[in-house]
């Protein structure tokens, strides 16, 4: 329920050394819902980002992928679809929850959530119990009124983005053939599911590095000081000698 905005401290931290693609996932920001919903996967996530690069970067430029939450699972995705086109990756808590083991109490905290969201009697409840998830119970009701209906329109994306993290094919296996260099990063008070998920994809990648900041889930917006220094100095210490994305 985020947009590039999240980015905007980054950018303008870093702007004089790269130059970013800021992408709006579908169904955020000003980017459209999807047209066709009915079978929504992560694969049609990743065609739409590839999309928004290629307008901006040549299809043979090296790039550096940066991504969170959702964006982080659909870096995942693209990574191992672009390759070694792929410079160095940097995830904070992406919520590929496909890679949880099926018996992992993580998991089934995962799946409960879904079926409160699909289970909601309003948009508005559904949107409540995606929120407070993330980030405490009572937080939804602390919002403004305008917050909270934004919130409650962009849930129909948020059940097709379970959808398609939960159908997502890929294991950590897969994860294993990533050779590029790569930082994990998650929040000290994060929900298990995504702490768990970081620390098992942080040891599954090939040439992976982790960190964890203060903070929950949405760190990169409410720590985004400590958080945008570490993707900085990982960005720096992989630089490229031509301009990355």
């Amino acid at each position: 329920m985020s947009s590039q905005s999240q980015w905007n401290k980054l950018v303008a931290r870093e702007a004089g050394r790269y130059r970013f693609v800021a992408v709006d996932l579908l169904g955020y920001g000003r980017a459209p819902f999807p047209l066709e919903p009915e079978g929504f996967t992560l694969a049609h996530e990743v065609d739409a980002v590839m999309a928004t690069i290629a307008a901006h970067v040549d299809i043979h430029e090296p790039i550096h992928l940066v991504g969170h939450s959702y964006g982080g699972a659909t870096a995942l995705r693209l990574a191992r679809e672009l390759g070694p086109r792929v410079h160095s990756l940097c995830v904070f808590e992406p919520v590929a929850f496909h890679l949880l083991p099926q018996d992992a109490p993580s998991r089934a905290d995962i799946l409960a959530v879904v079926a409160s969201i699909g289970g909601a009697a309003s948009r508005t409840d559904a949107a409540r119990s995606f929120i407070d998830y993330w980030n405490g119970a009572g937080t939804f009701d602390t919002l403004p009124e305008a917050q909270q209906a934004r919130f409650a329109a962009q849930i129909d994306k948020v059940k097709l983005d379970f959808q398609a993290l939960l159908g997502e094919p890929a294991t950590l296996a897969d994860c294993a053939s990533l050779a590029m260099p790569a930082l994990v990063l998650s929040g000290s008070a994060s929900p298990r599911s995504t702490r768990e998920l970081a620390a098992q994809l942080a040891g599954a990648l090939g040439n992976a590095a982790s960190a964890q900041v203060a903070g929950g889930h949405m760190a990169p917006i409410t720590h985004a000081d400590a958080v945008n220094a570490l993707i900085a100095a990982f960005l720096r210490e992989h630089a490229l000698e031509t301009a990355g994305a």
